[in-house]
């Protein structure tokens, strides 16, 4: 009986995760699916509460949809699961990461930062 290569599971792991990071985003760009996030945009209103209100339901849903293929439960707790195992190899490999961060980007609205400074009128004169 051979002993096997840890280093070959965790890149099976990897590459597992890979495979099902991408066929979820390729769901996202599904007709249906693509309908269903422009309709749950547009009712968010670009709104941060709103888009939890619409957009991460419908989100969550296109994700339970591919990742119930692949054992994980098909409710918010198997989404949930997956995030945070894509979040452990995303340090281990950039392409994880990177798919990582285009799926987020598909629900997630960009988040700009307040300006800070002098220049943007954020000081308060002393009286």
């Amino acid at each position: 009986m051979r002993e096997e290569d840890p280093g070959r599971e965790t890149w099976l792991r990897l590459l597992g995760n890979a495979v099902v990071l991408a066929e979820v985003i390729q769901a996202f760009s599904a007709p249906e699916n693509a309908v269903r996030m422009d309709e749950a945009r547009d009712n968010a209103c670009n709104d941060m509460g709103k888009m939890l209100q619409f957009v991460l339901p419908v989100a969550t849903q296109i994700q339970q949809e591919v990742i119930k293929a692949y054992g994980f439960s098909c409710d918010g707790e198997g989404v949930l699961k997956f995030a945070r195992l894509v979040k452990s190899y995303e340090a281990q490999d950039p392409e994880i990461a990177s798919l990582s961060g285009k799926l987020k980007a598909l629900f997630l609205p960009p988040m700009t930062l307040p300006p800070h400074g002098p220049a943007s009128g954020g000081s308060v004169a002393a009286s």
